[in-house]
């Protein structure tokens, strides 16, 4: 296996890499058909084996303070992806894609990664064994159809929701448990050493 910086030819096996990676996540429908690309600089490395991407992860990174990350002190950088393929899973090679991306970052200046999470334990342990500290969190809630009466409504006269996606920041998440999908959405961060 080679780790090394994404090229545009990988773009196919990104999308691949990722969206099997992310099936079996609290994250399942949030599917990609083209990579993503990013306002500021960003570190962005995939994992090969035999040709084929089977791991990945793409770090924005700041210029000025609370650009891109939400909390911290001094330059950080927030990892929007790290994935690996499930049929590679439990041979290192997240872990070996974070390394080689806190080295890049030390090298550029950054003192720290923000990641979000969703609510799948094991992510979070991950993170945790990445000596990441959980710091935040909010809700991801989603509506459909007959979940939105009385809580989410258009103001565009014959126009009518039938989904809706919502972050909620309050503390009486219990009242949207039951038919709508809610996950915690987590915060974790990780200064270098």
């Amino acid at each position: 296996m080679i780790i090394r910086n994404y090229e545009d030819r990988d773009e196919e096996g990104w999308v691949r890499c990722r969206t099997l990676s992310f099936l079996h996540t609290a994250y399942f429908d949030d599917v990609f058909n083209k990579k993503e690309h990013y306002a500021n600089p960003a570190i962005e490395l995939v994992a090969e084996m035999n040709n084929q991407i089977v791991g990945l992860v793409d770090v924005e990174y700041e210029r000025q303070e609370k650009t891109v990350c939400s909390r911290g002190e001094g330059l950080g950088g927030m990892i929007w992806h790290i994935a690996v393929h499930p049929d590679f899973y439990r041979q290192g090679i997240g872990e070996q894609l974070l390394k080689n991306a806190e080295i890049l970052a030390k090298n550029l200046g950054l003192n720290r990664f923000e990641a979000w999470t969703r609510d799948d334990q094991w992510v979070q342990n991950w993170y945790e064994k990445m000596n990441f500290q959980k710091v935040d969190s909010y809700y991801h809630i989603y509506f459909e159809e007959n979940e939105m009466k009385g809580k989410i409504k258009g103001e565009v006269p014959n126009l009518y929701p039938v989904k809706s996606f919502a972050h909620y920041e309050g503390k009486n998440i219990e009242q949207f448990r039951g038919n709508q999908r809610v996950h915690e959405c987590v915060c974790y961060e990780k200064y270098f050493e």
